[in-house]
């Protein structure tokens, strides 16, 4: 009796402890970085390292072997097209030439004779024939070397600059062997290089321009003139502008140059928020927005077009809206729907390690 007196007397005192328990509060509000979301509508300008390049640079070489007779021009020379730049020694060529001549004169003169016997029918259509066929055999011979001979010269292709002399007179080259380089005189160009994220947009392109460090201040308009259709083995497409004369001095080619490139946003309709405030999470990327009514968040996803250097993000998306406040920062501590308080404006401290 006694064992079960004690066991109904300690009942009461268990519900008594266990309703003087303190119940456990509610989870206290995380103290958050917010910005405001701002329009990024409008022109981006995009900046890439050039270089600039002669609008025809090639290296010239004679279709013919031989030793150079002579080169008529020196290393920066200005030539006109059409000028004699190198000669080849022609002696074996026009003896060849010579004897293919003599060869000609002979078989023209008998075919022009059995033909002439043929309309008369004077000899089988076989004679005639064999006639014909060896006249435009010789006749290919002789047209080759009378080439091989004019080969033996070198003409500036355009107006422009010798670069560089490659051989000198008497050495012995091989056809197609580089003899002298030159850059043309016309108007230069920029080349630069882009990565794929701008290439897919290139078609938004709207405006081009470049600057120097020799001209401080001053910029060049320039004009597209192609891209490659194909990347090359860094994933970059070459893009060539060619540059607008104006009253500036037009830079020589080999000058580095920045060039900028203005590129329109608006299809898009984009806005710009703070880069700390994106969130990556299962291949796509979200901003959390804040309530200031409910005093919480919900996440808002977007589509990253390009990050800027001043620490913020151009995006879109379909829900996020101009002047609505997202979190900035620390987004990786903090869950949907959860209720946060904005860090007062102008605070110095760091709540949490989230500036």
């Amino acid at each position: 009796m006694k064992r079960i007196y004690f066991i109904l007397a300690g009942i009461p005192l268990f519900l008594f402890i266990s309703c003087a328990r303190p119940e456990k509060g509610p989870k206290e509000s995380q103290t958050v970085k917010i910005d405001t979301v701002v329009s990024a509508s409008g022109q981006t300008a995009l900046q890439f390292p050039g270089k600039v390049k002669a609008a025809q640079d090639i290296s010239l070489a004679f279709r013919v072997s031989g030793t150079i007779r002579k080169i008529y021009v020196e290393d920066g020379a200005r030539v006109r097209e059409g000028q004699l730049l190198a000669e080849l020694d022609p002696t074996d060529y026009q003896v060849q030439l010579d004897a293919t001549e003599a060869e000609y004169k002979q078989v023209k003169a008998e075919a022009e004779r059995v033909m002439a016997l043929y309309k008369e029918n004077g000899t089988t259509p076989n004679v005639n024939d064999k006639a014909v066929y060896g006249l435009k055999q010789i006749t290919a011979k002789y047209q080759h070397h009378k080439d091989q001979l004019e080969y033996t010269r070198l003409y500036a292709p355009f107006s422009g600059f010798v670069q560089k002399k490659l051989f000198d007179a008497h050495e012995t080259i091989g056809a197609g062997m580089p003899v002298i380089s030159m850059v043309s005189a016309g108007i230069p160009e920029v080349e630069i290089n882009l990565p794929a994220a701008d290439y897919i947009r290139r078609d938004r392109f709207e405006g081009y321009h470049c600057t120097f460090d020799l001209y401080p201040g001053e910029t060049y308009p320039l004009k597209l003139i192609s891209v490659t259709p194909k990347a090359n083995a860094n994933q970059l497409y070459t893009m060539r502008l060619q540059m607008v004369p104006g009253k500036l001095p037009l830079p020589s080619p080999g000058m580095n140059t920045m060039v900028t490139i203005y590129c329109n946003e608006d299809e898009a309709q984009p806005v710009s928020v703070p880069s700390g405030g994106l969130l990556q999470k299962d291949g796509k990327t979200y901003v959390f927005v804040y309530d200031p009514s409910a005093g919480k968040v919900h996440s808002s996803e977007v589509k990253v077009l390009r990050l800027l250097s001043d620490g913020r993000a151009v995006v879109v998306s379909d829900t996020l809206k101009v002047g609505e406040t997202v979190v900035a920062s620390g987004v990786h501590h903090i869950e949907e729907g959860e209720s946060v308080r904005p860090l007062a404006s102008g605070s110095k401290t760091n709540v949490g390690g989230l500036l």
